[in-house]
């Protein structure tokens, strides 16, 4: 039996280089972690906010939240704690920091989805590799990410690379525009006002 999808927004960034947090910039009426849940919501069973503890004070009580349990790992950790809590279930992750990210690219994503993989993902439109923090992955996956955490590897798009993940072509490659600079949102700014 295929495991039904949660959804994982990736927000518990430190946004060093955006010198603001990510997930609170507005970009659609609302902050962006809040903004991203909906999105997710109706490819989702149910939808989690993925969180460093600190966070949580003015967080939306409307919102499912997940804290990380794996620290100072940045996405890893955040994914790693999402397949923890909910050992049966296979998460739609995405990261907080993709403004241009549609409900056309998730429905893609979804509908191409490999169960028998360890993940399905995109190709990556800026360097061709596969793209971590737009990806489904699967229970099967969890296993996989602790062997990687315990040689003391911890980024995602390694797992997916050296893993049986299903790579597909996006079809709206601008929606997987991650915005880390004050100069990458201006330029995310520009395709919004398209």
């Amino acid at each position: 039996m295929t495991s039904s999808i949660n959804g994982l927004v990736l927000a518990g960034g430190k946004s060093r280089r955006m010198g603001q947090a990510k997930d609170l910039l507005n970009w659609h009426g609302k902050e962006q972690r809040y903004f991203a849940a909906d999105l997710l919501a109706p490819f989702c069973s149910d939808v989690f906010i993925s969180c460093r503890q600190d966070q949580l004070e003015n967080f939306d009580p409307q919102y499912n939240v997940i804290t990380d349990t794996f620290l100072d790992m940045g996405p890893f950790g955040g994914i790693l704690s999402a397949l923890r809590a909910h050992r049966d279930k296979a998460w739609l992750v995405v990261a907080c920091d993709l403004p241009l990210l549609d409900q056309r690219s998730l429905e893609y994503l979804v509908q191409s989805r490999d169960p028998e993989k360890a993940a399905t993902t995109y190709e990556s439109p800026f360097d061709g590799l596969p793209e971590p923090l737009i990806t489904i992955w699967e229970p099967r996956s969890y296993p996989l990410l602790l062997q990687y955490w315990g040689i003391g590897n911890t980024c995602p798009r390694k797992v997916l690379i050296h893993s049986d993940t299903l790579i597909l072509k996006p079809p709206h490659p601008d929606a997987l525009m991650n915005v880390n600079t004050p100069e990458e949102a201006l330029k995310a700014q520009e395709f919004l006002k398209k």
